[in-house]
């Protein structure tokens, strides 16, 4: 079942004040209480740190230590209809200058739980995994077809949303640049992306999500969709997703958290399918299998597969080890690329 941690507000919203910060690095901060006078200001210091040693068994081999993730910001209530949420980036291991940047910074009128709306910069509102908290991940890696095909994830625009986990049904759509972030739009138009979800029984979750942009030019386009579907039950949980996506793309952007970007053909799709179970409040085993295809116009060969078994163990509610193996498979030719993936992450 999904870890749900997050970080306490020194105050306590209270009736419909519900604050949605899912589409920055953080899960929903929903109320915990149901009368009282809800608090018109606040603000928060958070954020989290993922050293990681990786070692990759080609021919030569390779290992490294280094940062998955250094993130640290600030998020709060300006009044009862306004909050808002900035978070940096300060590992040089995402950033292709090695810089600090700027990598979620919006303003959210949420005074209405079905009706909210942010501006700024966030993650596009595109599939279950992008959309899970990066310290929520149950693999150290998101799937290739997540950070292949939703990219990049995270732009700038104007989202409207509705919901929270706490609701059957959510839905976010939005119209962004379509570039990513630092970077002017390059064209007139304005990518389309959506993504909605309903509870169908306590145990399953459904959801789909589509993307329609133009992210060269006006006379070229871009068509993505994507389903998923999220089961849970006792301390099992089974969750998948398949993207499709056709058209034109940006070669310029980069893939999920620092993800090397493939050369794409007009038609490409991949999906994933993975399983966790928790033994008890501190183990929890994983088992993830995912294909990408970047060219289906390629018969028979030219998609990857990948395997990952891997343990999570959390020491705490705030400190986790992960562990995972990445079996990966090519087909019509055999590469000696596997890894060990070792990540410590402490949440604040």
């Amino acid at each position: 079942m999904r870890t749900k941690i997050t970080i306490i507000l020194a105050f306590i919203f209270v009736l419909q004040f519900n604050t949605t910060f899912a589409q920055g690095c953080e899960d929903d901060v929903t109320p915990t209480g149901t009368t009282g006078v809800p608090s018109t200001s606040s603000n928060t210091f958070f954020g989290y740190i993922q050293p990681e040693y990786d070692s990759h068994f080609t021919d030569p081999s390779e290992n490294t230590f280094k940062f998955k993730r250094a993130r640290f910001g600030v998020r709060g209530r300006i009044n009862r209809s306004f909050s808002y949420y900035a978070m940096i980036e300060t590992s040089d291991f995402i950033a292709s200058d090695g810089n600090v940047y700027l990598m979620d910074a919006f303003v959210t009128y949420d005074k209405h739980e079905w009706t909210k709306f942010s501006l700024g910069s966030f993650k596009q509102p595109f599939g279950l995994e992008v959309s899970t908290a990066c310290h929520s991940l149950s693999t150290i890696d998101r799937a290739i077809v997540s950070d292949q095909i939703v990219a990049p994830q995270r732009d700038l625009g104007l989202m409207m949303l509705g919901g929270t986990s706490k609701t059957k049904f959510r839905y976010s759509i939005a119209l962004m640049n379509g570039t990513g972030l630092g970077l002017k739009d390059n064209n007139t138009k304005k990518d389309i992306i959506g993504r909605a979800s309903y509870k169908l029984f306590d145990f399953m979750t459904l959801g789909g999500s589509f993307r329609y942009g133009h992210p060269n030019t006006k006379d070229k386009d871009r068509t993505t969709y994507g389903g998923e579907v999220l089961i849970t039950y006792n301390a099992l949980k089974v969750q998948g997703e398949y993207i499709y996506d056709e058209g034109d793309y940006n070669r310029a952007a980069e893939g999920g958290c620092g993800s090397v970007p493939l050369e794409l053909g007009d038609e490409r799709a991949g999906a994933y399918v993975m399983v966790t179970y928790d033994i008890d409040e501190k183990i929890q085993p994983v088992f993830k299998y995912e294909y990408f295809d970047q060219d289906l116009g390629i018969k028979k060969i030219g998609y990857q597969e990948m395997m990952t078994i891997g343990v999570n163990y959390f020491v705490s509610k705030n400190t986790r080890i992960q562990v995972n193996y990445q079996n990966k498979i090519e087909t019509g030719l055999t590469i000696d690329n596997d890894a060990l993936l070792m990540q410590l992450q402490v949440k604040f």
